[in-house]
């Protein structure tokens, strides 16, 4: 390792830990070691990745509030801090990390909202497809057990044991919001098939059917799986919703293709 190289890795590591020392080589104009100079630029990262991560979990915000947030996410970034200077995937943990937060455990639902937002923000930077026209369907309708669907690559399923999505639909803009029950399990849809990206919540067995279609597994055999999930899955209303959401790229019968 060049000596650039290691004074570059040992600034990288000084700037995400605010219990690390001046980085050597470091020097200011005047001589002497530029604590305070470089004590602002570490100010001044931390503060970039927390607004970063404000911005993917706006509703996680508006749940805790500024204060508990910064404070949360400056652990988060200390922890884990980023491994690429990419940062569309930044945040992909925070999540897991919320769930593990032992001051946000009195905010249960809090982990499965920043799944959501984070699904959310996936689909917003996931790749295009075009879904197939309802005409396209149709014609597959009399051999619809057998079919294999190819869903859109920005779909993803969240699934939860409180209302994440009447949470985010409540808190998806500043202001008083709307109380909710909380004993109300949701699974929510996440996609953009198109410009804008839609959030639904799932039927009973929805999440399960989705899950196993997404594996390759013909419709036939995802519905069977969706109710030994939930014995209450109905199979008619859960294609429907597929339908409407514009999620299905492609139907496929063994090596055949419609």
């Amino acid at each position: 390792m060049t000596r650039f190289a290691e004074i570059e890795r040992d600034f990288a590591g000084a700037v995400l830990d605010a219990d690390a020392a001046v980085p050597p080589g470091l020097t200011r104009e005047t001589g002497g070691v530029p604590a305070r100079r470089f004590g602002v630029y570490r100010n001044n990262v931390y503060a970039s990745l927390i607004d970063l991560l404000a911005g993917r979990f706006p509703v996680v915000v508006r749940l805790v509030g500024e204060d508990f947030f910064r404070a949360m996410a400056r652990v988060y970034v200390t922890r884990e801090p980023p491994a690429s200077p990419v940062l569309i995937h930044y945040g992909a943990s925070f999540p897991d990390f919320i769930a593990s937060f032992a001051p946000a455990s009195s905010v249960p639902y809090l982990a499965d909202t920043a799944a959501l937002e984070w699904a959310w923000h996936k689909a917003y930077h996931a790749a295009d497809a075009e879904p197939l026209a309802l005409q396209e369907l149709a014609g597959a309708a009399d051999r619809a057990g057998e079919a294999v669907l190819t869903l859109h690559p920005s779909l993803s399923v969240v699934r939860s044991s409180y209302p994440i999505v009447s949470i985010m639909e409540a808190h998806a803009e500043s202001g008083e919001a709307t109380p909710i029950q909380l004993t109300q399990a949701e699974d929510a849809l996440v996609a953009r098939p198109r410009l804008e990206v839609e959030i639904r919540r799932l039927a009973p067995g929805g999440a399960c059917f989705i899950l196993a279609l997404k594996q390759g597994r013909s419709i036939e055999d995802a519905a069977s799986a969706a109710l030994a999930d939930a014995p209450e899955f109905d199979l008619t209303t859960n294609l429907a919703g597929l339908f409407a959401s514009s999620v299905i790229t492609e139907i496929r019968f063994g090596a055949g293709r419609t």
